[in-house]
């Protein structure tokens, strides 16, 4: 049997039910568009489904590829105990000031590591760290290429998941852009890797998640 195909009141009962999407997070998306931020942060439900998975393994350090604005941060950096951390790589200077700046008005930016530059390389400067979750959530076409970065990056039982992996519907394309080949040779990875248990979950533009054996 197929799932409910999820129309807007189904969506709007979930989100009403199940999410607290407060003042400061709701402001962030607001702040983005009056100053030209590109409106791609995940759906409310989408973060807090992310803040379930950290709390459901007890994570202490999470790693993030792609601030934005960080909305994402924030729902995930309140999942986390007292001596948490979650480490963040943005590429661009312009966001990155803006996610500082919203650390600041959460009280988090004492558990909140920006590092500013190219993700790939950053993520070569961390390779003596190790990780209990990663999300994902960059250039579509590296969503491979930071799976190859991260997976020695994780501890035992560490959850990877990639954002965006339905590509609104893409994924299924006859003749899918570049965008859309990196994240169809992303799922394809991870389902036949066999150093973890993948699965896309349909929710909002897909998340696929990774247990890590």
């Amino acid at each position: 049997m197929k799932g409910v195909p999820l129309n807007e009141k189904l969506y709007d009962y979930i989100v009403d039910t199940f999410v607290e999407e407060d003042d400061l997070l709701k402001q962030i998306v607001i702040d983005s568009e009056a100053k030209k931020i590109p409106l791609i942060q995940i759906a409310p439900d989408n973060g807090k489904f992310l803040y379930l998975l950290i709390k459901m393994i007890n994570a202490k350090r999470v790693l993030e590829i792609g601030a934005l604005a960080g909305y994402s941060t924030i729902w995930m950096a309140r999942a986390l105990p007292d001596d948490g951390k979650v480490t963040t790589l943005e590429i661009r200077e312009k966001h990155a000031e803006e996610s500082k700046n919203n650390y600041r008005k959460a009280g988090l930016e004492n558990k909140i590591e920006l590092m500013l530059g190219s993700a790939l390389e950053t993520l070569d400067k961390l390779q003596n760290e190790r990780f209990d979750f990663v999300f994902i959530d960059a250039d579509k076409e590296n969503s491979s290429n930071y799976f190859d970065k991260v997976i020695g990056l994780m501890n035992k039982g560490g959850i990877i998941a990639c954002d965006n992996t339905l590509k609104f519907g893409k994924v299924v394309d006859e003749n899918p852009d570049e965008s859309t080949k990196g994240i169809l040779k992303y799922n394809k990875k991870v389902a036949e890797d066999a150093g973890v248990e993948s699965l896309l979950v349909s929710i909002s533009d897909g998340l696929t998640i990774s247990l890590v054996k």
